[in-house]
């Protein structure tokens, strides 16, 4: 399996399902940068997400993930950030598709709106998935020359 470097961050709704897939992705030979929260207190999620969407478009990192309590916000903060393709996935079908169609580089997860092994399994096929290229490739193009 390939590894990939991974910017991760959340707020305190998703900090639960963060600690757990961060560690999950360390034992699995990524290389993982953890940009908090560190606590479950309350906080903003621009206050994580921008981070972790910044380094993904400097290229220091190939891949990230954003966690709050839906993902919504979360994948609208990274979207901000030229350069970077967030969307929310709730099923292995969609992270496919994140990434096969959309050559997402950020995955958004919501830890109130799916179970943690349903997050984990998530994560697992969209870090696993390929972007297919050819006909998507010309509506990534698009996207990329709309910033």
């Amino acid at each position: 399996m390939k590894t990939f470097t991974i910017a991760i961050g959340s707020d305190h709704a998703g900090f639960t399902y963060k600690e757990a897939i961060r560690d999950m992705l360390l034992a699995e030979g990524h290389t993982v940068r953890d940009f908090g929260t560190y606590s479950p207190e309350r906080c903003d999620y621009p206050d994580f997400c921008f981070p972790v969407a910044r380094a993904i478009a400097a290229g220091e990192f190939e891949r990230g993930i954003v966690l709050g309590g839906s993902g919504n916000g979360e994948a609208m903060a990274a979207n901000r950030v030229i350069g970077v393709r967030c969307g929310v996935c709730w099923n292995e079908q969609v992270a496919v598709w994140n990434r096969s169609h959309n050559d997402a580089n950020c995955l958004s997860l919501g830890e109130r709106t799916i179970s943690l092994e349903a997050a984990m399994s998530i994560v697992r096929v969209w870090i696993a998935t390929e972007f297919e290229g050819g006909r998507h490739l010309q509506r990534i193009q698009k996207l990329d020359s709309l910033a």
